[in-house]
């Protein structure tokens, strides 16, 4: 691939401008729909395939996602094989043991009956990863706080979601399991941050409401607990019904 000439500063920038107004209603309720109904698949997929044009489009979307410094820090490495999805449900397994002693002996058995992954269950499985080497130590942005690496391939985990809710694709994300035994699965070598392990495939329905908020683990907070206005703990008066 031949390397880019170098930027130079006399050239007029303002060509690569466009219009940037706002979407029409139609296209304006399309992505509102797409985050109000996005969901944690755990259980309900379907056995059929995802096609490799509907798959390259959730993870070119998740490509375009933002990052600081444009650092692109994300690699996806898809999962198919059988065996592998079988050692990964494995460490699965030994994580949420491990988890349910941690948890307050009232809750185990709630915790028992959730369906908390697809691993065997979905055809696909799409693991997200970070290199925080990849443009150096410290790049545009990454100086003084150096985790906007790992907050920007998360931003590429939520594009693939909404990406996929579009495609009536399922994505549940797994973190039951320890770090080091997913790599040892996968290969991955140091420097490479593992970020999210998706569950990917097909659905025909989902929960109109978070499944954990129907099965009654969690709630939603209200909105209005969550804003604050030019300082911390300051709540802003307009996010308060009227």
């Amino acid at each position: 691939m031949a390397e880019e000439p170098p930027f130079e500063p006399w050239r007029n920038v303002a060509d690569e401008l466009a219009p940037a107004e706002p979407f029409s209603d139609a296209e304006r309720a399309a992505v509102y729909r797409a985050i109000y109904t996005r969901r944690d698949v755990r259980n309900e997929f379907l056995g059929d395939d995802v096609p490799r044009d509907v798959l390259m489009r959730i993870l070119d979307a998740a490509h375009h996602a933002p990052s600081v410094g444009f650092m692109q820090p994300w690699n996806f490495i898809v999962i198919r094989d059988k065996a592998v999805r079988g050692q990964v449900h494995d460490a699965f397994l030994r994580g949420a043991e491990a988890e349910e002693r941690m948890l307050d002996p009232a809750r185990r058995s709630h915790y028992r009956n959730l369906k908390l992954e697809g691993i065997l269950k979905a055809p696909v499985n799409i693991c997200v990863t970070c290199d925080r080497n990849r443009h150096g130590a410290t790049g545009l942005g990454r100086a003084l706080q150096p985790n906007t690496d790992l907050l920007s391939a998360a931003c590429a985990v939520q594009n693939l979601w909404l990406a996929a809710r579009v495609e009536g694709v399922g994505v549940g994300w797994v973190s039951i399991m320890r770090e080091e035994e997913l790599r040892a699965i996968l290969g991955i070598p140091e420097g490479i941050a593992v970020v999210a392990y998706l569950c990917v495939g097909f659905v025909d329905r989902a929960y109109q409401r978070p499944e954990l908020e129907v099965k009654r683990w969690a709630s939603r907070l209200p909105l209005e607990t969550l804003v604050f206005e030019d300082r911390w703990g300051a709540h802003c008066p307009f996010t308060k019904a009227p």
